[in-house]
């Protein structure tokens, strides 16, 4: 996925830290990075879904993950959670160069729970590209609680 952003969006950003958050109007059907099916994926026997989510702009930070995930409300629906690079002064959610979806893996830790882990891209102003790095989320189906990690930028 190549990126290109005017490089002024990032000059005077102080520095980014991933962020979860709750769903809003960028968790939309619409942002489902195409082709859904292989940028969507579901554990724990359907419970867990994971989305890629394209925003198309800021084109340097547009790519986020959507998780919907227990526990249910009281009509049965799953908690929603948009996870993103950081969050921007106004609140809204600023995303990651890139997320390479379709490299990622999943694994089980009983004290933790569902762990994913994916090469992900973060902005770099001064090349105009993406420095590597990997995007560790975990979801804890028990608390609701979900944590985001960048390792690598």
């Amino acid at each position: 996925m190549i990126r290109y952003a005017l490089p002024l969006l990032f000059l005077a950003a102080p520095a980014l830290a991933q962020s979860v958050g709750d769903c809003g109007h960028l968790a939309a059907a619409a942002y489902i990075a195409e082709p859904w099916g292989q940028n969507t994926a579901t554990f724990a026997n359907g419970d867990v879904r994971v989305a890629l989510i394209d925003t198309m702009e800021p084109a340097a930070a547009a790519v986020h993950l959507l998780v919907l995930s227990p526990p249910r409300d009281e009509i049965g629906e799953r908690q929603c959670r948009f996870v993103s690079l950081s969050r921007s002064e106004g609140g809204g959610p600023i995303g990651f160069f890139d997320i390479d979806f379709a490299a990622h893996e999943a694994a089980y830790d009983p004290a933790q729970g569902l762990v994913l882990t994916m090469p992900m891209a973060v902005y770099v102003p001064e090349t105009g590209g993406g420095e590597p790095a990997e995007l560790t989320v975990t979801i804890n189906q028990s608390t609701g609680e979900i944590r985001a990690e960048v390792a690598g930028s």
